[in-house]
């Protein structure tokens, strides 16, 4: 049965219905932590290497959702130029070096550890968090990874955007859902924590296909999910395909309704990383609406409130 609206906050680590990240790296290391992103200069084997090529059709030019990065400066550097914007508008004290735009696990080895140690290095960093593909995580990487998880606090992070093949192969992202579950399996294997990304309003998936991925990612066990608006940019494959008029985004009461279906049907011990994204002012074509990141974020929780859901509810707490 479901809990009565109000009971739930002994389920949870904030005033929230559902298991925040930024709630729970407050609690671990029991003060605010924020992520400082940072671009190494990895390229893709999805752009055949390096960085001028297409890659996926949502992805642009400079990585999918890296902005406002010091991208020539070193690691450290970025770091700390980071370090000074979070202190000031936040009063945060720790950090998160996160290795986020392009695949930063395709580099050998020893370069691979001789950045991240670099990150670690920089006073205050008290953890990583390292993004990459699936298919982009040989076992001697994922040694390496298991090594940072026994040695500090460390996240994975994998692009996985979608469970179908059909619109894997659409979005052109040079791997399937097999190679996904290889990599995850062989990560949670180590016992490395692992954050799943996934796309919401994919053209071509309805709201059962996008549920199904939620639900895959609920039978799993995932520790944590990152869930993205499809945003369509200029200058990218997916955005010229928009403005031919292939496919239409999704409408902000659509998005509101979906995250709240998707919260309830994720484990209470999952981690929420993500609930929505706003994409760089100067190049969203679509949809403007995901401009105000706040009304939308505001917008999922009356829509909780309204239902009277929780996380988990329709996965643990109550019947279908």
């Amino acid at each position: 049965m479901l809990l009565p609206w109000g009971e739930w906050h002994s389920l949870f680590m904030s005033n929230k219905p559902y298991q925040m990240f930024s709630a729970h790296l407050k609690e671990h290391f029991g003060g605010r932590v924020h992520k400082i992103s940072v671009d190494a200069g990895f390229g893709c084997p999805n752009r055949g290497g390096g960085r001028d090529r297409a890659g996926c059709l949502f992805c642009d030019p400079g990585g999918s959702g890296a902005t406002g990065i010091a991208r020539q400066a070193e690691i450290a550097a970025q770091i700390e130029a980071g370090k000074e914007v979070m202190t000031r508008k936040y009063k945060a004290r720790q950090f998160l070096a996160y290795f986020q735009p392009f695949s930063n696990t395709f580099a050998p080895v020893e370069t691979l550890r001789r950045l991240y140690d670099e990150a670690l290095a920089v006073p205050d960093v008290v953890g990583l968090m390292v993004g990459t593909r699936p298919d982009c995580v040989p076992e001697p990487v994922m040694a390496l990874l298991e090594s940072y998880h026994q040695r500090t606090y460390f996240w994975l992070e994998l692009g996985l955007q979608s469970m179908h093949d059909r619109t894997l192969a659409w979005l052109q992202r040079g791997h399937d859902y097999a190679a996904f579950l290889d990599a995850y399996q062989r990560a949670k294997q180590r016992g490395i924590r692992v954050c799943v990304h996934v796309i919401l309003g994919l053209p071509g998936e309805d709201r059962a296909a996008m549920l199904a991925t939620i639900d895959e990612l609920a039978r799993l066990g995932v520790d944590g999910v990152k869930l993205h608006l499809l945003h369509v940019l200029d200058n990218t494959p997916l955005g010229a395909l928009y403005q031919a008029g292939e496919f239409e985004t999704l409408s902000q009461p659509a998005y509101v309704g979906l995250v709240a279906d998707v919260i309830e049907r994720l484990p209470t011990d999952t981690l929420i990383h993500r609930l929505t994204g706003d994409g760089p002012r100067e190049q969203l074509l679509a949809p403007l609406w995901s401009l105000n990141k706040w009304e939308v974020l505001n917008a999922i929780d009356d829509e909780l409130v309204r239902r009277g859901s929780i996380q988990g509810c329709k996965a643990v707490l109550c019947d279908e």
